[in-house]
């Protein structure tokens, strides 16, 4: 299926109690937002309130031959999106996400392949989202990104996600 400026995609039906699988959403999700294949994720994993991404270098590499920072923040941006996501979809929950605000410091170049990390930037940020949903039918999440090339940490970023209320 060819995108169409002003029409959404249609949306992944939910995992039913089942678990996600994360294949079948990423490929889903590559459909939904076309750059996502330019991108260089490689695959995702969930645990607890963890998502972790492995990326490849080589789909982001600047003119200096590390990694470019604006796609790196869209990679940031996205995850957190999937994050949100994916943490409704386990609660049965199909209601739009949006990001709200995201920030980025890059510490030290990225120059290979790479893990992309995302956790809620508070312990009770989830509880919080939740509460808020039943209450109001919508909410926030603060999230936080660290991106590392083996052990180093290049680059911490932190994004503000809103759950719209439902259509």
């Amino acid at each position: 299926m060819s995108r169409q400026p002003g029409v959404p995609h249609p949306r992944l039906p939910l995992p039913e109690g089942k678990p996600e699988d994360l294949k079948a959403f990423q490929q889903w999700l590559g459909d939904a937002i076309p750059m996502v294949s330019a991108l260089g994720i490689d695959s995702m994993t969930r645990h607890d309130d963890t998502l972790t991404w492995q990326l490849a270098l080589l789909p982001t590499l600047n003119d200096k031959g590390t990694g470019f920072g604006g796609a790196l923040s869209a990679q940031t941006t996205l995850q957190g999106w999937c994050w949100v996501t994916l943490w409704l979809r386990e609660r049965g929950i199909a209601q739009d996400v949006v990001v709200a605000e995201a920030s980025q410091r890059f510490l030290v170049p990225v120059t290979g392949d790479y893990r992309l990390v995302c956790t809620p930037s508070e312990p009770q940020g989830p509880a919080q989202l939740a509460s808020a949903l039943a209450e109001r039918g919508k909410g926030r999440l603060s999230l936080t990104h660290q991106l590392y090339c083996g052990d180093v940490l290049c680059l911490e970023a932190n994004g503000h996600y809103a759950v719209l209320t439902s259509r």
